[in-house]
C-alpha cells in the first residue's frame, strides 16, 4: 500500500523542480504553453505505448514524462494568472466528483452501462450550462482525426442523428467511394481527395456499430501489416530477392505467402 505522505513529498518535489526549472534553466524558462505542447501529445502516446505492451516499469517511467508535462503547463498557466496548480486539482476532483453520483450521490447505478449513461447525461448537462448551441460542440478539433469522426457519430447519435447498424454505413462508405471514382474520372484530384475525406469519416464510424474502438481498430490493423510486412522482409532476404525490383505479381505472392505463414485473420 502507498504511503500517502510519499505521495504528496514527491507530488510536491516534482511540481518545486518544474517551478525551479522554469527560473534556472535557459531552455525551459523560454518555453510557452503552445511551444510545449507536441510533448504533451508525445508522452501520452509513449506512456500509452507502453501500457499496450504491458511494461509496467517502462509504463511507470512514461506516466511520469506526462505529469511533469502536465506540471509544466500549470506553472506556465500560474505565472500567466491564467488559474493555480491547486484550482487545477480542485477542479478535476470536483468534476469526478460530480460524474459518479452513484459514488458520491444518492444516485444508483448497478452496471457499466448504468455508470456509462450517467456520464454522459451530466456531460451533456454541463455543456448545455456553459451555453453549447449543438450536439457536437466540445470535441476537439486538434484530437487525432479518427478519434474526432467516431466521437462526432457517437454525439449525433445521442442527438438522434444516426446510421441503423453497420450495413447502413457501408453502404455510405460505397457511395462516397462511387463519388470518389467519378472525381478521377473528371481528373479533379481535389474533389477526389474530398470525396476520400467523407468516405473515411463515415468509415471511422462502422467499428462502434460491431462494438469496438475506432482507434484501436486502426492500431490492430497496421500492427497485423507491420507484422505481415516484416515477414515479407525476411522471406526476400532468404531468397535473396529485392523488394523494389519485383513486379506487383510477385510482391503479391510473397504477401500472400507472408499471411499464411502468419494466420490469414
Amino acid at each position: 500500500m502507498s504511503d500517502r505522505s510519499s505521495e504528496t513529498r514527491e507530488f510536491e518535489r516534482l511540481a518545486a523542480i518544474v517551478r525551479e526549472l522554469r527560473q534556472r534553466c535557459p531552455w525551459d524558462r523560454e518555453q510557452t504553453a503552445a511551444s510545449l505542447s507536441k510533448y504533451l501529445v508525445e508522452e501520452a502516446y509513449e506512456a500509452l505505448d507502453a501500457i499496450e505492451r504491458v511494461q509496467p516499469h517502462e509504463s511507470a517511467e512514461e506516466l511520469g514524462d506526462l505529469l511533469a508535462q502536465i506540471l509544466f503547463q500549470a506553472v506556465i498557466a500560474e505565472e500567466g494568472k491564467h488559474f493555480r496548480l491547486d484550482e487545477l486539482m480542485k477542479a478535476a476532483a470536483d468534476k469526478l466528483v460530480r460524474r459518479h453520483p452513484h459514488v458520491y450521490g444518492g444516485v444508483e447505478a448497478n452496471s457499466s452501462g448504468e455508470v456509462l449513461a450517467n456520464w454522459e447525461k451530466i456531460k451533456h448537462d454541463e455543456r448545455q450550462n456553459k451555453g453549447a448551441g449543438s450536439a457536437l460542440d466540445g470535441i476537439p478539433r486538434a484530437q487525432p482525426a479518427l478519434m474526432r469522426a467516431e466521437k462526432l457519430g457517437h454525439r449525433a447519435r445521442s442527438a438522434g442523428m444516426d446510421w441503423a447498424d453497420a450495413r447502413g454505413v457501408l453502404a455510405k462508405v460505397r457511395e462516397e467511394l462511387n463519388e470518389v471514382e467519378h472525381a478521377l474520372d473528371r481528373g479533379d484530384s481535389d474533389a477526389a481527395a474530398a470525396e476520400v475525406g467523407d468516405m473515411m469519416l463515415a468509415l471511422a464510424n462502422v467499428p462502434r456499430f460491431l462494438g469496438h474502438d475506432a482507434e484501436q481498430t486502426l492500431r490492430r490493423a497496421c500492427d497485423k501489416f507491420v507484422a505481415r510486412f516484416e515477414e515479407v522482409e525476411r522471406i526476400a532476404a532468404a531468397r535473396q530477392l529485392d523488394l523494389k525490383s519485383l513486379d506487383a505479381a510477385v510482391l503479391e505472392s510473397l504477401w500472400q505467402e507472408a499471411k499464411r505463414r502468419l494466420g490469414s485473420s
